[in-house]
Parts: C-alpha cells; sequence; structure tokens
C-alpha cells in the first residue's frame, strides 16, 4: 500500500511539474540474442518489453534488407521490434518531434548494432517543410502533439521552442534513394494525426505500396475515421483492425467506413489489394 501511495505521487507530480528522467536499459532473449532496451524512468511510462512475439509480428510483412518507418516512435518500442525484423542489413527509420522522448528514443536506436540498423530523426512528418507548435497534456511531454496554430488541444504544456516538420518523400528521395525500392512497411501512431501524415504520404504509398500499420485515435470522431478509412482505401488498400503487435494477433477486415465506429481505440493494418 505505501508503495502504491509513493507511485500514485510521482505520477501526478509528472502530470503537474516538468523534470527531466533518467533512462534504465534492460534486456531480453530473443531467437538472435541478447536485446537490449532503454526503458525511461518516468513515472506516466509503462516499461516495456521486448517478446520474440513483437518481431515475429512485424516478419510477416518485412523482410531481412528491407526500408521500414516508424512515425511517432515515442521512444522506441516497437522501432526496436520493427528493426531486428529488417535485421542489419535493412534500415529503420524512426521519427519523434518531442525532444524528451526523442533522447531516450536515439539511444534505443544505438543499442544493439550487430542485429539493427536504426536512425533515430526528430521531426514530425508534415505535408510542408515548417515549424509546428507542440502540447501535452503532461507537464513530463510523456505524449503530444502538434499544430500550426498556438492551440492547447493536445494539453496545457508547451514546449518553449517549436518543432520541425518535414516531408517524408524529399527526405527519402535525398537521403535514402537506394533504399527506397525496398519500402516494406509504414508505421503510424501520433496521437488523432494519422490521417494527416497518411494525406502527406500519399505518393509514396502510391509508388511503393508498402504496408500501413496506423491508429485510430479515441478522439476522433466518426467524419474523421471515415476519412482516414477512405484516405488508404482510395489507394487500393484493405484495411484489418488487430488486437495488438503480436505474431497471433486477430486480424479483422474493416469492410466500409461505418465499420470504423465498432471500436473506441484500435490499430489498423492496411495491405494493398
Amino acid at each position: 500500500m505505501f508503495q502504491y501511495l509513493i507511485q500514485s505521487f510521482r505520477r501526478k507530480k509528472a502530470r503537474r511539474f516538468f523534470q527531466e528522467y533518467p533512462y534504465q536499459i534492460n534486456r531480453f532473449e530473443l531467437e538472435t540474442g541478447t536485446v537490449e532496451f532503454a526503458n525511461w524512468q518516468n513515472p506516466l511510462t509503462t516499461p516495456k518489453a521486448i517478446g520474440q512475439e513483437n518481431v515475429d509480428f512485424f516478419k510477416k510483412f518485412v523482410k531481412n534488407g528491407d526500408l521500414v518507418i516508424d512515425i511517432g516512435a515515442n521512444i522506441g518500442h516497437m522501432t526496436v521490434a520493427m528493426a531486428l525484423a529488417a535485421g542489419k542489413e535493412g534500415q529503420t527509420l524512426a521519427f519523434d518531434p518531442n525532444p524528451h522522448v526523442f533522447k531516450i528514443l536515439e539511444v534505443n536506436a544505438g543499442l544493439n548494432p550487430a542485429l539493427t540498423n536504426i536512425r533515430a530523426l526528430n521531426y514530425a512528418i508534415t505535408d510542408e517543410e515548417a515549424e509546428f507548435f507542440y502540447y501535452s497534456s503532461e507537464a513530463s511531454f510523456n505524449n503530444g502533439g502538434i499544430s500550426k496554430q498556438d492551440t492547447d488541444k493536445h494539453g496545457r504544456f508547451a514546449l518553449p521552442t517549436k518543432v520541425r516538420g518535414i516531408v517524408l518523400e524529399r527526405l527519402l528521395e535525398a537521403q535514402f534513394p537506394d533504399r527506397l525500392s525496398r519500402l516494406a512497411l509504414i508505421k503510424i501512431d501520433t496521437e488523432g494525426y494519422d490521417k494527416e501524415i497518411i494525406r502527406s504520404i500519399r505518393g509514396l504509398l502510391r509508388r511503393f505500396k508498402p504496408v500501413v500499420i496506423t491508429e485510430c485515435f479515441s478522439k476522433t470522431t466518426p467524419e474523421e475515421r471515415a476519412e482516414q478509412f477512405g484516405l488508404l482505401a482510395d489507394l487500393g488498400y484493405k484495411l484489418f483492425h488487430i488486437e495488438g503487435f503480436n505474431s497471433s494477433t486477430l486480424m479483422t477486415l474493416i469492410n466500409n467506413a461505418g465499420d470504423m465506429n465498432k471500436w473506441k481505440h484500435f490499430d489498423i493494418v492496411a495491405l494493398n489489394s
């Protein structure tokens, strides 16, 4: 009981007052050997584990040597699993504009060089090269979102400086042109901003037809959900509801835009048909 009260106090403090938090390196035994992962010690963050079932989930869509992209990577929990699926010969790009989680993401990008090839990039993915406001509902900036206007729709805590937004297709063509033909997977998890990102990367989706994994955020309206469905369906994708990023997850076909309202908050796998 005493320990619970201590943790409750720490969480309340983290929501209201900013401070820097360290990380702790944890080790997990997988088929490829020991994998290290830096868990952020922010009280609002649940410690993450890297499991073989996570890697095997991504191996359904990713081959060794592929290019995979994680947009809204946070500290890199799923980034590492994606990178293990793509292997050291592949290329994994992890984007997050939040400078506080990015510090941990950057650590995770460099932890397993014999097994992965991860590059962490401190950018938001947008439809124009610009700077954006970043707000969070928590003073510790465990999560948050960007906006062009100075609005607190993502919370009342603002970063003191703007974050940079870049056009993904331009960056890939400039820095990774030799990898583009192997673009296999784009994962998006951006606190309700997913459909705007999908719109901004339509050129890449048309050209290379990668698998798309995207989140349907709990606060999105039925109209916004329909738009998210339509953006992918119009590009020839079939959408599937999933129960989690593990090898045994169920994939349920989302037949139409109305089906997007069957679940409150969920993840989608979009496969080009």
